[in-house]
């Protein structure tokens, strides 16, 4: 991000100059040509730093009602595609949450974004967010980045013409889909009616804004009301028992994702009906059927001899909701529902489940003294009759008030009694999938009334959300570490008079992989060294750093300088078009002449220490990042490297902390490499290391190599 002043403003006419419609139609033009499914255009005011939007397609407008005006400071990708003159790219729920997390807050779906800045060469005039659904490729591919920019630099030129003829901006609607104007084949619409209506489940179309448009005779006997009082309302305002968040939240997460999703939400008395969203670009279709196993738990519970039960209040539910977020992994998952949600329904045991390959597996469990009684769930067919299955299969809630209702239903069928007296098995259902099932288990015979069952429904919500990004999270994980494992050298090799050490540190935020690296290349007449650092913390970085190793030892082999394999690199990175910068340091080791010759891409310079023990910070001559300009250059510079000499080589993890001055951090590292710089080398590393300014709050990785110079002779 620029430090320097932001970017050209357009006049004025330039904000009241588009022709009719020119903002709509480059839109629906921009949406169609990459197979987006929402967007919006902004436009630059030009007396105050803010970005407004102008016009919207694909989504209501109330979606984003919380960015209707940006700042052009504001963490919004809209203002970063401005500031920074460049396509932002979030490509899911994960990325969203850990680059914008004051979006993934309040709109927690699977879904990826791109912003453009709408500029010409002088002249900013707005931006554009295009969104598509989860289902989107993790990365952006080069045939949609370059129709997306071609399109935003034709709006810019339109813009650019139609300011300097002054023509005015005329209001322009936002474009939300139409219906499908017939029905394929013979049948027509008519017929198409009497046909849904004699279906015996409800169905019910909603448009873009949620609002019902057709309900058949099933839907309305459901819901309660006659359908022409259903007809252009809000189901969760014109039917009194949906009016809870959770139901509208499920209708944005249908709509935004364009993934199926469903809940259950009980009928009053105690009649609970299960509903079901099929999304599409044109509005959504909801089937409505009776949840027949919880209904008839409902009617058969006993009554309450202790008054009404405790529930959880709304604002319990929105602590509960943040505790949630900050879970990371599966584990982390499992000690909140354990140290936050437990508590709060009363619950003195719980086990998570998950499904895999047709089975289920136990993720994590509290509050059982014998674990035996848990392991039971672990690897059990999903096809086989018990509660955890079932709630799993059916995504219906199970409530059981004792012992003998459970066995009752489930008689020696893994059941999980381990003491307890009553059990609520909650389907874990997250984007319109189960992802597991959570069981909550008490010490004493529980009554669940339909209210707090309701309760307990929308908390395992929440929990399947939390569940599965956490899935989402270790699965990356496991491929991020094991790839980060393989590009790494599992051990350094044997140089002549040179005694080598070296450590990697993940970072202890976020995935803990990243692009550090080093590397000893022995080759004929002088090895060689390298360290460096790839810019980002992801999957990419790694790949990246990959390649950047393998290139240095391939144009070490082949005999080039220390300057030209630093220029070859860049060029490579450069040709690579990886969007990714790399710092690097490399050195052509001469221990017999006791020399090493260096040549440095931004990173920091390296620490020596002298036989006598005095340390300096060598300042070297160097160039550029790798990757930013073809014609880079990359002077060298002579070191002697006399016997007993040691050289620390580090990436800037190791010296960059928050709210530490880094020349305070080479201080103390010299210091440091003073006054213990004559021990064993491995010990050295370990030291280093663990006295480092990020020891324990990593937010970088940190590499460090280093070299002792022998006598050869």
């Amino acid at each position: 991000m620029s430090d320097g002043p932001g970017p050209a403003q357009a006049p004025a006419a330039a904000r009241t100059s588009a022709g009719e419609l020119l903002l709509s139609l480059a839109l629906a033009a921009m949406l169609e040509d990459v197979h987006a499914h929402s967007g919006a255009v902004y436009l630059l005011r030009s007396d105050e730093p803010v970005l407004e939007m102008a016009v919207m397609a694909g989504m209501p407008r109330a979606f984003a009602a919380p960015w209707e005006r940006v700042g052009l400071s504001a963490p919004i990708p809209v203002a970063d595609a401005v500031r920074e003159r460049r396509l932002v790219w979030v490509g899911g729920e994960e990325e969203m949450a850990r680059s914008y997390p004051r979006i993934a807050v309040v709109l927690p779906y699977p879904f990826a974004l791109a912003a453009l800045p709408v500029a010409t060469a002088g002249t900013v005039y707005g931006a554009v967010f295009v969104t598509w659904p989860g289902a989107h490729a993790p990365e952006l591919s080069d045939w949609e980045r370059e129709h997306l920019t071609a399109a935003c630099e034709r709006l810019a030129r339109r813009l650019a013409r139609a300011a300097a003829e002054e023509r005015p901006l005329r209001p322009e609607r936002d474009l939300l889909a139409t219906p499908v104007a017939g029905v394929a084949g013979t049948l027509g619409s008519v017929e198409a009616v009497r046909m849904v209506s004699r279906l015996p489940y409800g169905l019910v179309s909603l448009d873009l804004h949620g609002r019902i448009t057709f309900a058949n005779a099933a839907a309305a006997d459901l819901l309660g009301r006659p359908a022409g009082e259903l007809l252009g309302t809000l189901p969760w305002v014109s039917v009194p028992w949906l009016n809870d968040p959770m139901y509208e939240d499920r209708y944005r997460a249908a709509l935004i994702s364009q993934h199926v999703t469903s809940f259950v939400a009980l009928r009053p008395p105690g009649e609970w009906l299960s509903f079901r969203l099929y999304p599409s670009t044109t509005g959504l279709s909801v089937r409505i059927g009776r949840a027949r196993a919880v209904a008839d738990m409902a009617r058969t519970a006993p009554q309450s001899e202790r008054g009404p039960s405790r529930l959880v209040s709304i604002s319990q539910v929105l602590s509960l909701a943040g505790a949630l977020t900050e879970a990371v992994g599966v584990q982390d998952v499992v000690q909140l529902v354990w140290d936050e949600v437990a508590p709060a329904v009363g619950s003195q045991a719980m086990v998570i489940l998950g499904s895999q390959a047709g089975r289920l597996h136990v993720l994590g469990h509290r509050g059982y003294a014998d674990p035996h009684v848990v392991e039971r769930f672990d690897g059990l067919p999903l096809s086989e009759r018990n509660p955890g299955t079932q709630a799993l299969n059916s995504g219906v809630p199970a409530f059981f008030d004792s012992p003998e209702q459970l066995e009752r239903l489930y008689a020696n069928r893994h059941e999980t009694p381990g003491g307890f007296a009553a059990w609520a098995y909650l389907p874990l259902i997250a984007s319109g999938r189960p992802v597991g099932t959570c069981v909550l288990a008490y010490a004493d015979p529980h009554v669940f009334p339909a209210d707090e069952r309701a309760v307990l429904s929308s908390l395992g919500g929440l929990i399947a959300q939390a569940l599965e990004r956490a899935q989402l999270y270790d699965a990356k994980h496991r491929l991020a570490q094991g790839l980060q494992e393989s590009l790494l050298p599992h051990s350094l090799v044997r140089l002549p008079g040179i005694e080598a050490a070296a450590r990697y540190l993940p970072a202890t935020q976020g995935m803990e992989i990243g692009g550090d690296f080093y590397d000893l290349v022995p080759a004929r007449p002088l090895a060689a060294a390298v360290i460096g650092d790839v810019q980002g913390h992801n999957v990419t970085a790694a790949a990246l750093m990959g390649q950047i190793r393998t290139a240095v030892r391939a144009y070490t082999t082949v005999g080039q300088t220390p300057q030209e394999v630093m220029r070859s690199t860049n060029q490579l990175l450069v040709d690579l078009g990886a969007e990714l910068f790399a710092s690097c340091l490399y050195l052509r080791l001469d221990p017999a002449r006791g020399k090493a010759v260096m040549a440095r891409a931004g990173h920091p310079p390296p620490l020596l220490r002298r036989p006598d023990g005095r340390v300096r910070v060598l300042d070297l001559a160097g160039g550029p990042l790798l990757g930013i300009d073809a014609s880079a250059t990359y002077p060298t510079t002579e070191v002697s490297l006399a016997p007993g000499s040691v050289l620390v080589l580090y990436t800037d993890g190791l010296v960059e902390s928050p709210g530490v001055d880094i020349e305070d951090s080479l201080v103390d590292l010299g210091a440091l490499l003073a006054e213990i710089g004559d021990q064993p080398l491995e010990t050295l590393a370990d030291e280093l290391v663990r006295h480092s300014a990020t020891a324990r709050e990593r937010v970088d990785d940190v590499a460090v190599l280093l070299l002792r110079a022998h006598d050869t002779g």
